[in-house]
Order: C-alpha cells, then structure tokens, then sequence
C-alpha cells in the first residue's frame, strides 16, 4: 500500500526508544519543512537516544474556556504541553503546532511544564466575580504523563482545589494518579471529583507499539480498582476505538472496567485531525502494513470518506454503518453491564475563598 502523505524521513543519528512517531512533519502553520540530507562525506554519525526534553512555561492564566458543544465542560487546564505517552492517534498532536514544534517526535519529546500553575490557579479562582463550575483537567494532555512524579504540577493544582472546595474532573491514563489517593479520596467524598480512565485496548503487545510509555492494560484496570476503591467515581473510556484494529475489544474493555469498579462508561471512535492523520498512517504501514489499507478504509467510511471529519456534533461519534454499528454494541454492553449513563453531578455548592496568612479576618 503506497501512503497518500509524504512525511519526511526520521533523523538516522537518532535512537528512537519506545517512541510512536518517527517523524518530525512541519505544523501546519510553518512556512517551510526540515529533512535531513546526507552531506556526502562517507563518515557514519554518532548515533544517539532521543531523550525527553522538558522546557518550563509561567503562565499568566492556566483556566482555558471553550464554547464547543461537543465537550461537557466549558473550562479545563493543562499542567503540560506535549505528552510523553506518546499515543500515535492523539487528537492533541496538532497543539504543537501553536508552539512552533512538530505534532511528531517532538509532541512526545520536547514537553513544556507549567510549574507555576498552582500559583496561578489560586488567582483566578480568587479573582471578583468569579463562577464555579467543574474544571476538567486532561482534556488535552495528560497531567499524570511520567514527568508528572518529578515536576507535581498536578499534585499542586489538586491541593488548591481542595482547598477551595472546587469541583474538578480529570482524565488520564497515567498510573502516578494513584499517589494521589488522599487528595481525591477526600474531595471525591464531598462529591467534588470523578475520574476518566482511558482503556484503548487489552492487547499489551499492541499497546506498547501504539501507547509506548504510557502504562500497560493491566495498570490501567487496577488504576480504576484502586481508585474505585477509595470511593472516587470513575468512568471507563473505551477511547478511542479503532475500527479493524481495536474495535473488536470494546466488550471486553467494557466487562474488565465494569468487574474493577468502574460506574460510568464512555466511547469516542478515533479521530485524525490536521498532522494525526499521516502520522497514523506511517504508523499503521511500520507496525501492522497488512491491516493499514484496511484500517485506513474504515476509518474513512466512519468519516464521510475522509480521515477526519472536524464538524461539531459530528466527530466524537462518526457517521455510516460501522459508526452506528459501534453506538449499537456499546449502547447494548453498557446495558448488560449496568453502567450508569454518566456519573454523579460534582457539587458547586462548597466552593469558597480560604483565609490566607496576613488576611484580615471579619468581626461578625
């Protein structure tokens, strides 16, 4: 099968270990591409590991707000930019465009923290005329990514939350969520946070070529039994489903979820927006070549005849039989299973501005 993308040729100087992308294609809105070219000098250059690079960002607002009507949220954070899971089909590749930077090799090894939102956080929430509501966290990349047990950007963000008895829902896939049992645990007991966990697939072969540093399926069941059992609601997101490829598994992700304690499930076939979608494609024809004309079709049929459709109302579901198809076997696991159509509402009720030190406290 002849890809219909041209993506430039990876780095041979470059070891790529447990990386997904092989490639560093040009963002979208940059004006030339790079691609390495052999100097004519029959010297062979040093090979070296690609590492992990982490830059450092001092927001001056961490709160995002957006309108979409796909979304249930109308505000969410990011601790970090670029994310070190690594998964060849995330749909938050392309935000590295915005940087300047690859949705390639560089999303999964040049990532930027924030270290300062908890700071910063404390001054929005603080600021007059401000309106709770659920803050989602992880709706782009994932707070719990590996850096996460080094930098506790999100351990800090956790802890102003609760201090302010706001309402937070996160999702991830990243098992450094677990040190955070205390802190959930005790907010999820005044009904203030809930948690998504992402189970794409049971297949650890495959999740290591196509998830390669985030943690394996079977980490990510005992994630939602761990947390379940610490009384904090948890959502399995069967997301997302890969038609030819993982869709297969969507009832037995669903069973496995449901026996470790999860209470709401979720279900988002994928989707390839902007620089994802070759990027997928190199993938599929490196790591499964006999299934890439295949995967590559259905996933057209499920969106209009393209890779991606980015319509609202249209791209977390899909469209054609197959998509309906999907809807039908999860609607019909979920039944049998006994999920929940979603989980508890948070409380908004509870959010209130704590007394800092030097505050002048009130006389009635």
């Amino acid at each position: 099968m002849s890809l219909p993308f041209d993506l430039p040729p990876s780095n041979p100087a470059e070891r790529l270990r447990a990386r997904a992308a092989a490639a560093r294609p040009a963002g979208r809105f940059e004006p030339y591409a790079r691609a390495p070219e052999h100097d004519g000098w029959d010297i062979p250059e040093e090979e070296h590991v690609l590492r992990t690079q982490v830059s450092v960002e001092r927001p001056s607002r961490v709160i995002s707000r957006n309108s979409s009507p796909d979304v249930p949220f109308d505000r969410s954070l990011n601790p970090y930019r670029g994310c070190e899971h690594g998964c060849i089909y995330c749909f938050a590749r392309p935000s590295h465009g915005y940087l300047g930077l690859s949705a390639g090799l560089d999303f999964e090894t040049r990532l930027i923290a924030r270290p300062e939102a908890p700071r910063v956080l404390e001054a929005e929430l603080r600021k007059p005329g401000y309106s709770v509501a659920p803050l989602a966290i992880g709706t782009n990349t994932d707070p719990y990514q590996p850096i996460e047990r080094k930098m506790g950007v999100m351990r800090g963000v956790l802890e102003v939350l609760h201090a302010h008895g706001h309402p937070v829902s996160i999702v991830t896939r990243g098992a450094a969520i677990l040190r955070d049992l205390d802190l959930l645990g005790a907010m999820a007991g005044q009904g203030l946070a809930q948690v998504g966990i992402s189970v794409t697939t049971l297949d650890a072969g495959l999740a290591r070529e196509m998830e390669p540093r985030a943690p394996s399926p079977p980490t990510r069941i005992r994630m939602i039994r761990e947390l379940s059992r610490a009384g904090i609601p948890v959502r399995v997101m069967a997301a997302p489903m890969i038609p030819g490829l993982t869709d297969h598994e969507l009832e037995a992700i669903l069973t496995e979820a449901r026996r470790a304690g999860a209470k709401a499930a979720s279900m988002i076939p994928v989707r390839l927006p902007h620089e994802v979608a070759p990027l997928f494609a190199d993938w599929m024809e490196r790591h499964r070549p006999g299934l890439a004309e295949k995967v590559l079709g259905r996933i057209r049929d499920m969106r209009g005849g393209k890779l991606n459709d980015p319509r609202f109302g249209n791209r977390m579901k899909g469209e054609g039989e197959m998509a309906e198809l999907l809807r039908q076997r999860f609607a019909l696991s979920c039944k049998r299973l006994g999920f929940a159509r979603s989980l508890p509402e948070l409380d908004c009720t509870q959010f209130h501005l704590p007394p800092r030190k030097g505050d002048q406290l009130e006389l009635f």
